[in-house]
């Protein structure tokens, strides 16, 4: 079974970015709202989430609302923080295939 079988989520955003402003004003402010949404953090916003304790805090309380918390694991094995983020009740695996099966399907994919 491909892991995107096992997200019945309609949104996926994807969050890449590393900037702190577009964090907490725009991403992170979005999916704590929105309703079904699995969040992908990907690249540069891993570290961003480990380096700024209101930032974790906030995807903290996300995943204790039912946000859906995943990260791409070759970022996370790049950046050496795979253990970090899976600590913080992120799943962390291989993103690439859910990803692309996520963008075929009838679901909706934004990213920052």
């Amino acid at each position: 079974m491909r892991v995107t079988e096992q997200l019945p989520d309609k949104l996926l955003v994807v969050w890449t970015s590393a900037d702190r402003d577009v964090a907490l004003n725009m991403v992170l402010m979005y999916v704590q709202n929105a309703q079904q949404v699995t969040l992908l953090i990907w690249g540069p916003s891993q570290q961003l989430l480990l380096q700024d304790a209101e930032i974790g805090d906030k995807l903290t309380e996300m995943r204790q609302d039912g946000v859906r918390l995943i990260a791409c694991r070759a970022c996370a094995d790049k950046y050496g923080i795979a253990d970090n983020l899976t600590s913080r009740g992120i799943e962390v695996f291989g993103t690439g295939p859910t990803l692309t099966d996520w963008l075929k399907s009838d679901s909706r994919v934004i990213s920052f």
